[in-house]
């Protein structure tokens, strides 16, 4: 059978200048063409997933709460809930789970697919569905009379709909009857219903292939056509399905499906398919795929040949399982120069790359073009494979450890022949005045860097003038700042301010820990006119936010983040217009209330201090939390289950395994040198708010605490620290604590070591081993002195998992953490630890740790101790904490301004 006449393996959908469809959790999800094709998570779908069906079969909702989250948290960009069992009251499951995931900001960031075959449950789940959801699905199926009443209903509750490709006389199993179908519905739908065309959403319906029955030959090749026909008919409208049911008849062989999976979704995109369901685990790369393999998915694909899946299925007995081992051999070095350095960035295989360069400089006319053909060319296809979501951060870095390997070995030629070369844009980078955290921009610089983009790196602790200084004599297109601590906020305006002031019209990057789209938006814009601030969430996004700031799109685009802030500012302005404050006299009067007659204070064992030189780090090992690990790699899941994850599990069991032998590395070879100090002093609280610590009965400082303002429900009272240590009028001794505990020091010299290699990832990874290490030892000292030095919980038997989730009793806040957001209080629990002597640890101007893997808090022993945020607080509070710590009440404002409330 021949190929439909309109087929072209060129092909690529251009985009209609109609709206783009606009979705929403608690985030908006835009579909413009930049986003490529959005991914459908379907395990909370009673159907898809066994587990989630007896969850939710037992009730156990909160349980399949964290099925939601993984699949969030694992890429899924809108998930799918369907409670559509036998066994299951659907429309009550989908209104408790929907109302559960509404109270959960991790989940319901994204947009709900509300996926049902029963209409009551349709519509209960639109009653309960929060931001812009979807509904899937309806179809002509019981008539046009019923159709328009769904379709109706669906637009009244602002909802897009999925419309299935099925009719009266049953689905769609054709070209012909596929495009007969949606053009009648789309048709009903935008004259008769008034429906608006980009929330429309088709699913012409992906059938097995490859299964010996001749009616189902053209099931792929009819539905790439339909999805061109529809994209290009039928205005504004999308195409979505389920990707793994074309490779139904390959059960059990998963190179076969894995590769059918990707020649698939690589046709059907390019037709304009921007949506579906898919796993990414079940998908190979598509160049990857070994060229006999893909040929013959695509015979069967495309109906290129009548023996098409004879020859597949042939094919097929013979490769269970062994195609992937065969890419461990060099076969791949027998391509051409293009593909060697190609497949070794892709790969992040270093070995043979100087080898490779080397070839190709001697067959081009200069140095350079090695470095803006070949490598680019190659560099081009790990930016394309990252923004489609098929490779992650961890294979990027690695992918930059090879291309600097590359230019090392070139740049020599390149400064003999003086050459300069051509790149996307000139972006300065820096961690601002009194900050020293710098994994993030350091992984935006190596992404960044990956998408030919000059990165000028000034490091950490850079003042203004120098940013500003340097991004004059360099003529840089972008200025990106970071910052992981509150004070890092201030500096940020400032440079804002000063970017202003001088006359810069450059954009601003805002990214780091502690910044926001909201206050890039409320505090860095207004003070930047005459450029843009852009607030940048992640590594991932820096390269579409820079290409589109720098693209002959950027007036679009400004005007579009423009609008959008003004949208940001006017929501919290009038979310602050409506939150109802008390007077510090108020919160004070509802205060958190101890009886202390009757509340147990156990004097501790150790009263002073107590220092700990060089401890074992193969102790402190056995307490690290791995999840956040996970996160400085921007691969979201909980530890241990996303190394079984089905979008990231590969790629996390990779890194991880990366991490477990360098980890054994510091241990065996001392890389790291670990270091604490802890104390426990006697403590009472005054003036409500704050906390007063002798020493031999005599006051060596006092702690003043912030306590939550903000006007509470019935019964609810409003906390601060200071309410879990006995007021002096009690006529009791109570005990505080602190510590300072750092597993930085010797980092440096292998920082540089592996940056002189080029080598970014290891270079990220012993900074992300050290943050591990450093929250593990405050762990490990916390346990310690409940356990032993305070010992008011001497038969604590814990596993570290009970750690991680903090079954204990007691607390130990930090500072510049929500329950005490006041950094001041760092330089006196440093003066009274005497920390920077006993622990090399010293404080910035900002108040920020250095060595940056440290901590540093207090140790509350009440077991009515609790964390909790304090929130926005007002200026009679902000005068309070003045008189309190002899501060002006403007110094005392800078120091607390990110809880202000006025």
């Amino acid at each position: 059978m021949s190929l439909h006449p309109d087929y072209k393996g060129d092909y690529k959908y251009k985009w209609t200048n109609l709206p783009y469809l606009k979705l929403s959790g608690l985030e908006p999800l835009i579909v413009t063409p930049e986003v490529n094709f959005i991914n459908i998570g379907e395990r909370t779908n009673v159907a898809g997933s066994k587990k989630f069906l007896r969850l939710i079969n037992e009730k156990q909702f909160e349980e399949a709460l964290s099925i939601a989250r993984q699949q969030v948290e694992g890429g899924a960009q809108i998930i799918d809930i369907n409670m559509d069992d036998g066994l299951i009251d659907g429309k009550e499951a989908m209104v408790n789970f929907l109302k559960l995931v509404a109270a959960e900001p991790d989940i319901c960031r994204v947009p709900i697919m509300i996926d049902s075959s029963k209409w009551e449950i349709i519509e209960a789940g639109l009653k309960n569905a929060q931001g812009k959801c979807v509904v899937n699905s309806i179809s002509l199926k019981e008539g046009e009379t019923q159709f328009i009443e769904q379709a109706k209903t669906i637009l009244r509750y602002g909802a897009a709909v999925i419309v299935m490709a099925f009719d009266e006389q049953g689905q769609a199993d054709s070209y012909e009857r596929r495009i007969e179908i949606c053009e009648k519905s789309y048709r009903i739908l935008v004259d008769k219903v008034d429906f608006p065309p980009q929330d429309i959403i088709f699913d012409p319906n992906i059938f097995p292939v490859a299964t010996g029955m001749e009616e189902h030959r053209r099931n792929a090749l009819d539905f790439f056509l339909a999805t061109r026909w529809i994209r290009e008919n039928l205005p504004g409208a999308h195409v979505s399905g389920g990707v793994s049911n074309a490779s139904f008849s390959f059960r059990g062989n998963n190179t076969v499906r894995e590769a059918m999976h990707s020649a698939f979704l690589y046709h059907a995109i390019k037709e304009g398919m921007d949506m579906g369901i898919v796993n990414p685990e079940m998908l190979e790369v598509y160049s990857d795929i070994p060229k006999e393999l893909l040929d013959k998915v695509e015979d069967v694909l495309l109906d290129r040949t009548d023996d098409a899946t004879e020859r597949l299925l042939d094919y097929a007995d013979n490769v269970k399982g062994t195609v992937k081992e065969q890419k461990l051999d060099l076969e791949w070095r027998e391509g051409s120069l293009q593909e060697r350095i190609t497949h070794g960035l892709v790969k992040g295989n270093a070995d043979f790359i100087e080898e490779d360069a080397e070839e190709a400089r001697l067959i081009v006319d200069r140095p350079l073009q090695v470095i803006e053909e070949y490598l680019m060319n190659g560099m081009g296809v790990v930016g394309d494979l990252f923004g489609s979501g098929k490779m992650f951060l961890p294979q990027v870095v690695k992918s930059a450890r090879v291309m600097k390997k590359a230019v090392a070995h070139l740049l020599p030629y390149i400064e003999a022949s003086k050459e300069e070369g051509s790149n996307a844009g000139k972006v300065l980078l820096a961690t601002v005045k009194g900050d020293v955290h710098d994994i993030g921009k350091n992984i935006v610089g190596v992404v960044l860097g990956c998408n030919n983009y000059e990165v000028i790196d000034l490091g950490v602790m850079v003042p203004c003038e120098k940013i500003l200084q340097v991004a004059k004599e360099q003529n840089v297109d972008l200025i990106g700042l970071s910052g992981l601590i509150t004070p890092s906020l201030d500096e940020m305006v400032n440079v804002a301010k000063e970017m202003e002031r001088e006359g810069f019209t450059i954009p601003l990057l805002i990214g780091g820990a502690t910044t926001s789209k909201v206050h890039t938006a409320v505090k860095i814009e207004e003070h930047y006119t005459k450029g843009q601030a852009v607030y940048v969430l992640d590594a991932s996004r820096s390269v579409t936010v820079a290409d589109s700031l720098l693209s002959d799109k950027k007036t679009e685009y400004v005007k579009a983040i423009k609008a959008e802030y003004e949208t940001v500012r006017t929501h919290y302005n009038n979310k602050q217009v409506r939150k109802e404050m008390l007077s510090l006299v108020e919160a004070r009067a509802n205060k958190y209330k101890i009886d202390w007659n009757t509340s147990k204070i156990v004097k501790p064992q150790l009263l002073g201090t107590k220092q700990f030189e060089n401890y074992s780090l193969e102790e402190i090992s056995e307490y690290i939390d791995w999840t956040p690990f996970f996160r400085t790699w921007e691969l979201a899941g909980k530890y241990p289950n996303i190394l079984t994850d089905e979008v990231v599990g590969v790629e996390a069991t990779k890194v991880f395994n990366d991490a477990q032998k360098m980890l054994k590395q510091i241990i065996d070879e001392n890389w790291l040198t670990a270091k604490a100090v802890i104390g426990i002093w006697e403590a009472n609280t005054i003036n409500d708010d704050t906390i007063e610590v002798y020493e031999n009965g005599n006051k060596i400082t006092q702690l003043h605490q912030l306590r939550q303002q903000g006007k509470k429900a019935k019964e609810a009272v409003n906390i601060s620290l200071a309410d879990f240590i006995a007021p002096k009028e009690t006529g009791k001794i109570d005990y505080i604590g602190g510590f300072v505990v750092t597993t930085g020091h010797g980092i440096e010299e292998h920082i540089a070591r592996f940056e002189a290699d080029h080598d970014d990832y290891n270079s990220i990874m012993i900074k992300a081993l050290a943050d591990r290490l450093a929250e593990a030892f405050a762990e490990l000292m916390h346990q310690k002195v409940r356990k032993e030095y305070w010992g008011y919980a001497n038969n604590e038997n814990l596993s570290n998992e009970d750690l991680i989730n903090e079954s204990y009793k007691g607390i130990r806040p930090a500072p510049g953490y929500p329950a005490c957001p006041n950094h001041t209080l760092k330089t006196e629990l440093f003066k009274i630890l005497n920390a920077e002597e006993l622990t090399g640890v010293t404080l910035t101007e900002s108040l920020a740790m250095y060595p940056t893997a440290a901590v540093s808090g207090m140790y509350f022993g009440n077991e009515e101790a609790k964390y909790f945020g304090v929130g926005k607080i007002e200026k009679d509070q902000v005068q309070a904490y003045a008189n309190a710590s002899d501060f002006s009440f403007e110094e005392a404002e800078k120091w607390v301004s990110a809880s202000l409330n006025y």
